[in-house]
C-alpha cells in the first residue's frame, strides 16, 4: 500500500541497508570455513546457536574472553593494509582462553563505522575468519554497525568476543611451584599491544607508513601491521601432553606485568635476558626513543609472545613438542619462591 509520499529514507540519513545485506552475502562462505564439531547455525539469525555436546564435552565449563586491537587500527586505516587486523582480533581473544587452559569454541565480532565500506568491512572479517580457522573456532555471529556522525570518514572500530570451554577441572594455572621452566614462544613482532608509543616513536623517527623499513623487508607500515601469533593450537597440544602448569599471554604490560598473572601468592620468576635475541624491530624502537630496557620489557613483548611455566622433569620434552608444532622455544628461566620479576643479563 502507498499513500504517494515520497519522504526520507533511512539511506538519506546515512544507514544503507542495502550494503549491509550485501556485506552478510560477501561473508558467509568464510564464516562456513570456520564450521567445527558443535556448530549448529550460520550467520542471519537473531542468535547464534553451539552445542557443547557436539563438540565433545560431557561436564564443561565455559571460558569468555573480549578485546580489541587497540590503535593498530590506525595504522590499518591509514595505510589501507587492513586484511590482518582480524587476525589480529581473534589472536588477542583466543589466546587469552587457552591460558585458561580453555578450547575456543566459537567467535563473534562487532564492527562499527560511520559509513559502510563493503569491500574494506569485508576484508577485515575474512581475516577474522581465518583467525578462526587457524584456531580452531567457529565464526558463529556478529554486529555490524553503520552509525553516521560517530565516525570521522574511512574510519572503523573493532571488538572481538570468545567462548571456549574446558572440563571440569582441568583449568589453569594449577600447580605452579619453585622450579618450574619457564618457556618463552617467540613473538612475531609487536602484536597488538603499545600502538600508541610505536606511533609516537615513528612520528619521532620522521618516516612515514610507506617509507621503507629499516629492519625488514616491504614498507614501514605493512611490517608494524604483521599480525599477532595464534598459539591456540601449540598451547592445546602441551596442555593435552601433560606438565603445563600455567599460560601466560605476553600483551600490555609486557613480560614485567603479564607472567606474575599466573604465578601464586609468595611466587616470583627468574628470567635469563640473554636467553634471547631481540628482534630487530624492538632494538629499533628503543633506539630511535632513547627506550630504558625496563620501559621496554613493561611494555613490548620483546619477542617473547606466551610463556609456560612447566614441570622440570617435562621441560624437554613440551620444549620438543612445541618445536614439532611450528614454535621458536626459549628457556627463559625458572619459577622462584621469591616474590617478583628479577631479570639477570641485558636485553638491549
Amino acid at each position: 500500500m502507498s499513500d504517494g509520499k515520497n519522504g526520507i529514507t533511512y539511506a538519506d540519513a546515512g544507514v544503507d541497508i542495502d550494503a549491509g545485506n550485501a556485506l552478510v552475502d560477501r561473508i558467509k562462505p568464510a564464516a562456513k570455513r570456520t564450521t567445527r564439531p558443535g556448530t549448529m547455525s550460520g550467520l542471519g539469525g537473531f542468535g547464534a546457536l553451539f552445542d557443547l555436546k557436539g563438540a565433545g564435552y560431557c561436564d564443561p565449563v565455559l571460558v569468555a574472553a573480549t578485546d580489541g586491537v587497540g590503535t593498530k587500527l590506525r595504522i590499518a586505516i591509514d595505510t589501507g593494509h587492513v586484511d590482518g587486523v582480524g587476525i589480529d582480533l581473534v589472536a588477542m581473544c583466543v589466546n587469552d582462553l587457552v591460558c585458561q587452559g580453555a578450547e575456543p569454541l566459537f567467535f563473534l565480532d562487532y564492527f562499527a563505522t560511520g559509513k559502510l565500506d563493503t569491500d574494506s568491512a569485508a576484508r577485515v572479517i575474512e581475516g577474522i575468519a581465518e583467525g578462526c580457522v587457524r584456531s580452531g573456532c567457529a565464526l558463529i555471529g556478529g554486529e555490524t554497525a553503520e552509525m553516521p556522525g560517530m565516525y570521522p570518514a574511512g574510519d572503523f572500530d573493532l571488538a572481538g568476543f570468545a567462548v571456549g570451554a574446558m572440563e571440569r577441572g582441568s583449568e589453569l594455572p594449577a600447580g605452579v611451584a619453585r622450579g618450574d621452566v619457564l618457556l618463552g614462544l617467540a613473538s612475531d613482532g609487536v602484536h597488538s599491544n603499545g600502538y600508541s608509543l610505536v606511533r609516537k616513536l615513528v612520528e619521532v623517527s620522521g618516516l612515514g607508513w610507506d617509507a621503507e623499513c629499516p629492519w625488514a623487508e616491504g614498507s614501514l607500515g605493512e611490517v608494524l601491521l604483521t599480525p599477532t601469533r595464534l598459539y591456540v593450537r601449540q598451547a592445546l597440544a602441551a596442555i593435552r601432553a601433560g606438565g603445563v602448569h600455567a599460560l601466560a599471554h605476553i600483551t600490555g604490560g609486557g613480560l614485567t606485568e603479564n607472567l606474575p598473572r599466573v604465578l601464586p601468592e609468595g611466587c616470583g620468576a627468574q628470567i635469563d635476558l640473554g636467553a634471547w635475541d631481540l628482534p630487530p624491530i624492538f632494538g629499533w624502537m628503543a633506539q630511535t626513543g632513547g627506550m630504558s630496557e625496563a620501559e621496554m620489557l613493561k611494555t613490548f613483548n620483546c619477542g617473547i609472545g606466551m610463556i609456560l611455566a612447566v614441570s622440570p622433569d617435562r621441560a624437554d620434552a613440551l620444549a620438543e613438542l612445541l618445536r614439532e608444532q611450528g614454535e621458536t622455544v626459549h628457556v627463559l628461566g625458572t619459577v622462584t619462591d621469591t616474590p617478583g620479576m628479577a631479570y639477570e643479563g641485558s636485553l638491549l
